[in-house]
């Protein structure tokens, strides 16, 4: 038996219909609404779907579970409740740590590419060097408080799950993310654009040295996210906090143009003022070395970022159910 929190989300419904296909049980914790986010479950059905505040109740009955994979957390980079974040992203995942540790069950769990803050100290994975991170917002300031307390029970000697593996996530993209409001990929945004006969609009930059739709961002297709769970759950030597992305940022005015050549529609984009509440928060470049992720073993193909984006597209947000 398998738990995934945030099992309904983007990743996690791709995540637990790949283990449904394996035979795997699952047991998905999430909160399904009323923005359609059942769909992203229709294809595969948990063995059994609970709330995430019944999770302590669910474990205290010690279910036979081989792994969790923890996705589930409060992801909106404009979030401001921090008490919500911080016991949503700091203390619920510590008590699975600690769960997982007494239990012998192994823990595969989200960071994220916004622990990196704007970047200028670097995109280095691994437990070194965490206290030299800045976030820039509050959703990355607690996915990096729950590194750094990772760390610091690594350290001190205190026991951990069997297997453990912090996954810093970068710009993931793909089908079943339709939920996610203001958050949804780039690539949704410009697709939905360029099927209204518009031009795909970016951001003009705010900073001088960067000029406008070349913000670079390491952009990495679902699939290939997954693929790298479910290695490490054939993997179980394998632990570590790793870097998730491609390897190769990519500039957004690629991507626009990616949009286009996929939609069969002309290339071009047009531009518009950065909101002022992302002013100074925005990351412009991001890139993940994933020299750590390979030196364990991983030796898996990541999707560039044309055939990705022509996969959604074509393959999902033409046709008339876009969902997995």
């Amino acid at each position: 038996m398998i738990l995934v929190t945030g099992g309904a989300g983007f990743i996690g419904s791709i995540l637990h219909a790949a283990l449904c296909r394996r035979g795997h049980e699952t047991v998905v914790a999430d909160r399904l609404g009323s923005a359609g986010k059942w769909r992203n479950l229709a294809s595969a059905p948990p063995a059994r779907l609970l709330p995430p505040e019944q999770i302590d109740e669910f474990l205290a009955g010690r279910p036979p579970l081989e792994m969790i994979f923890h996705l589930g957390a409060i992801s909106d980079t404009t979030a401001a409740d921090g008490d919500a974040a911080w016991a949503t992203n700091v203390e619920l995942p510590l008590r699975l740590w600690h769960w997982c540790a007494g239990r012998g069950v192994r823990l595969v769990y989200a960071s994220s590419a916004a622990t990196y803050g704007d970047g200028s100290n670097g995109f280095e994975d691994g437990l070194e060097g965490l206290d030299r991170l800045r976030p820039l917002n509050l959703y990355g300031w607690t996915k990096h408080a729950f590194d750094l307390a990772v760390a610091r029970l690594r350290e001190a000697g205190a026991p951990s799950p069997p297997q453990w593996a912090g996954l810093k996530f970068f710009n993931v993209y793909g089908p079943n993310e339709y939920h996610k409001g203001p958050m949804i990929s780039v690539v949704k945004i410009k697709h939905d654009e360029v099927a209204a006969g518009g031009a795909p609009r970016l951001f003009r930059s705010d900073r001088p040295d960067v000029a406008d739709g070349q913000q670079k961002r390491d952009f990495i297709w679902v699939d290939d996210v997954v693929d790298v769970m479910l290695w490490l759950l054939d993997t179980p030597s394998v632990s570590g906090l790793f870097n998730l992305g491609t390897g190769v940022a990519r500039s957004y005015h690629d991507l626009a143009h990616a949009v286009c050549d996929a939609a069969g529609a002309p290339r071009r984009v047009s531009f518009i003022d950065m909101p002022e509440k992302l002013r100074g928060q925005y990351q412009s470049f991001t890139e993940a070395p994933m020299a750590r992720l390979r030196a364990a073993g991983y030796g898996g193909q990541f999707t560039p970022l044309e055939e990705g984006v022509r996969r959604y597209v074509q393959d999902h947000l033409a046709r008339p159910d876009p969902y997995r």
